[in-house]
């Protein structure tokens, strides 16, 4: 079941090589509308390589977001993040504290880390291409994010949700986080290939009076 609904000529335009073809839903087209982020029922996390030999998993508990989907036309959604970078916990104080040092984040002179959407694709039924800018420590660089849609229900508060779930992987030192230290054996202590995860529910906004 899609969420964004396309017409046939959309579909044409935009229809992967396998020839694959995208099915509309108009029941979908209900969904439009602006949501906020739920943070108690969301999570933005990462994953990064150890030593070489093991993942360390972190997530951020201070963030805040906005999205705009269009039931029938992808292309006009939006999405906007900011993530609070002081906020990072990886289940270790210590490192926690390293991580929001000049080392790293610099949460001092770049306490933000934000997203802007520039563009959305369906690619499968449910699967959609967020491509925007994110900029980390003052660093802008395009990003792509597949996300899968997961369902849209009413929860016992009355609210509309939506929920989103995928990620990507990026080159942390794309964005100025180059700090390292070697290893005795060979290697580095932290891998420059860093996998972001997220699992997103929104909560659609009430009309404007």
């Amino acid at each position: 079941m899609a969420l964004f609904n396309r017409n046939k000529q959309d579909a044409a335009d935009t229809e992967p090589a396998t020839g694959a073809v995208l099915t509309p839903d108009p029941e979908l087209a209900k969904l439009s509308g602006e949501y906020t982020i739920d943070p108690s029922h969301s999570e933005i996390g990462f994953t990064a390589r150890h030593a070489m030999v093991t993942n360390v998993r972190g997530s951020f508990q201070a963030y805040e977001g906005k999205l705009v989907l269009d039931g029938t036309d992808p292309s006009r959604s939006t999405a906007a993040i900011e993530v609070d970078m002081a906020s990072v916990d990886t289940g270790s104080a210590d490192r926690d504290g390293h991580l929001v040092t000049g080392d790293f984040f610099d949460t001092e002179n770049f306490p933000k880390m934000t997203f802007r959407s520039t563009s959305v694709e369906q690619t499968e039924p449910t699967t959609y291409r967020v491509t925007g800018d994110l900029t980390i420590k003052g660093t802008t660089r395009p990003l792509s994010i597949d996300l899968e849609f997961n369902g849209a229900a009413t929860d016992p508060f009355g609210n509309e949700r939506v929920g989103f779930e995928g990620g990507t992987t990026i080159l942390r030192s794309d964005w100025g986080l180059t700090w390292n230290a070697a290893l005795e054996a060979g290697g580095v202590l932290v891998s420059d290939k860093i996998k972001l995860n997220f699992d997103i529910s929104a909560i659609k906004n009430a009309p404007a009076a």
